[in-house]
């Protein structure tokens, strides 16, 4: 008999028991007569029987299951998360559905409300913000929720992040003592874009700090084409040095100012936050604000294993370590 064709009733009926019985010894029960606990795992092995884990659920409460939640498959910031959040849960045996809520005709609360409808264990959300109607979603649940990447402000649900807007401002105060004055912020969707409030307050407070005339914050650029459009507007701005806080759109910004002439980095400047492999191939290489983005999506996998089984937690609210790496488009390399 094929493994995938096997059911609980057929190890039931090879076992001579009942598929109640079957379903205690899956689950570890020791209310299973020893004799009979031992032919229903001979027939098991023989059978090559794989419990489903949905199926495990409807006794143990559990499903072994775990929702994940990006914005976008295809961007290797969510990628490089999601490895660690993969590698703990294969770990700790958990299974991952991935939802995406990228182009979605449902609103992201009805996003969230089918997973949940999936009986997932626990949930890691990796979306660009938390909106209040998807924070409703989860507090209307008792399904356990962290998020990864990306922080509540309401300090509702527990975190893994680092800290944006100090590494924004360290991004500036390299740019700054190399003699840069026209600075500017590349970001995507305002209201889209992870932790967007944090890193615009932060340049905001360094504008106003070193008595820079002008604030430059430009909105909805969000892939390379939109970054090499971009350039000419910034040029037009004067523009000579810019935290980008996607890679992608880093790169089209430098391609067009060197397509443009543009000397990189004596003229302009360009710093990007989520260094993924994309700003280390480029040439040349991107200073980068390097997130730890597989650290992050592991300690928040290991921090949900602990809230789905009521273990003890120390800190809800994790700031991990960043580090400004400097390379070749900023002249302190």
């Amino acid at each position: 008999m094929h493994k995938q064709e096997v059911t609980i009733y057929d190890v039931a009926r090879e076992a001579k028991v009942s598929m109640a019985t079957v379903s205690r010894v899956v689950n570890g029960n020791n209310n299973v007569r020893k004799e009979t606990r031992e032919r229903v795992e001979e027939v098991i092995k023989r059978l090559h029987y794989q419990p489903n884990a949905v199926a495990q659920g409807l006794a143990s409460k559990k499903t072994t299951t775990v929702g994940l939640i990006v914005p976008d498959l295809t961007n290797l910031y969510f990628a490089e998360l999601s490895k660690g959040i993969d590698d703990i849960a294969l770990l700790y045996k958990y299974n991952i559905i991935i939802t995406s809520i990228e182009n979605r005709l449902m609103k992201e609360d009805q996003v969230i409300q089918s997973l949940l409808n999936k009986q997932v264990d626990g949930v890691i959300y990796m979306s660009n913000r938390l909106p209040d109607e998807a924070a409703e979603a989860f507090k209307r649940t008792d399904t356990p929720v962290v998020l990864a990447g990306t922080k509540d402000n309401r300090a509702e649900f527990p975190s893994v992040t680092i800290d944006y807007k100090k590494a924004g401002t360290e991004a500036y105060n390299l740019m700054y003592n190399d003699g840069k004055r026209k600075l500017a912020l590349v970001v995507g969707d305002p209201d889209a874009v992870v932790n967007s409030d944090n890193r615009v307050t932060a340049y905001r407070k360094f504008v106003k700090d070193h008595d820079i005339s002008e604030e430059h914050i430009y909105t909805n650029v969000n892939d390379y084409s939109d970054g090499y459009n971009l350039f000419s507007q910034l040029e037009k701005d004067g523009i000579d040095g810019v935290l980008v806080t996607r890679d992608s759109t880093a790169v089209g910004i430098l391609n067009a100012a060197l397509d443009a002439g543009k000397k990189v980095p004596e003229e302009l400047e360009i710093i990007t936050s989520s260094a993924t492999q994309i700003a280390s191939v480029v040439r040349p290489a991107l200073t980068t604000v390097k997130q730890p983005l597989y650290d992050i999506g592991a300690v928040a996998m290991r921090m949900l294993t602990k809230l789905m089984n009521n273990e003890e937690i120390d800190d809800t609210h994790i700031v991990m370590p960043y580090e400004l790496v400097k390379k070749q488009s900023t002249l302190n390399s």
